[in-house]
């Protein structure tokens, strides 16, 4: 009855505004929270074979989970991210989600997610496939100058991917996720629901500001 409720309330809304974003943040905080446990304990593939998608994790990408916490906070970010446009169309707008189906309104969306996860960890994997071939390169080649920039970018990225987890503001670690993988700012703000362009713009500067002024805290 309470998800009946506040569906009905961001309808009233159009699905978009202050009471919208404040109704995805939560969302948000709760899918990354679940995706990071699942990753960590291995239950997320044991899923996703039953539903079909059989990753065929190896090994290495098992443990990897299981140890590297800046890796399950980029996938849970990036996974919850892509989802939250389809989630607010097709469950939301269109009506898809409905009390009488028998889930939740987080337990629907989590479905959503366990969908768009596939994907994203392709994409993980291509992503560590080409960081692989350009450390390799670069320090078989530290010479070529072409080289060093590839290796330079690929630091600099990892490096943000480190902070990600510092980040407390789901959308804002949202934000910065996104322009990592090339999204544009207006596809940013359709992903977040932001009410402008400006908005985004206003995430990621307070993000470069607190990063600068951490970055000089450490080396002051």
């Amino acid at each position: 009855m309470a998800d009946q409720h506040m569906v009905l309330l961001l309808a009233r809304d159009g699905f978009a505004g202050r009471r919208y974003e404040r109704f995805a943040e939560e969302l948000a905080r709760y899918g990354i929270s679940v995706f990071r446990a699942w990753m960590h304990s291995g239950f997320l593939f044991q899923l996703l074979a039953a539903h079909g998608f059989d990753l065929h994790p190896d090994e290495h990408e098992i443990e990897e989970l299981a140890r590297d916490g800046d890796v399950r906070e980029e996938l849970a970010t990036m996974t919850v991210a892509r989802a939250l446009p389809r989630f607010r169309q097709r469950a939301l707008v269109e009506g898809g989600w409905n009390r009488d189906g028998g889930a939740s309104v987080a337990t629907y969306f989590i479905g959503a997610c366990v969908y768009e996860f596939p994907n994203e960890y392709r994409r993980h994997r291509s992503h560590q496939e080409r960081w692989r071939r350009a450390v390799h390169q670069a320090g078989a080649t530290a010479e070529n100058p072409t080289v060093n920039n590839v290796a330079s970018e690929v630091l600099g990225r990892l490096r943000v991917l480190d902070d990600l987890t510092n980040i407390c503001d789901p959308r804002m670690r949202t934000a910065v996720a996104l322009t990592l993988d090339d999204y544009t700012q207006e596809e940013i703000k359709e992903i977040l629901g932001a009410s402008s362009v400006r908005a985004v713009e206003g995430l990621l500067y307070r993000w470069r500001t607190a990063a600068r002024r951490e970055e000089g805290e450490r080396h002051g």
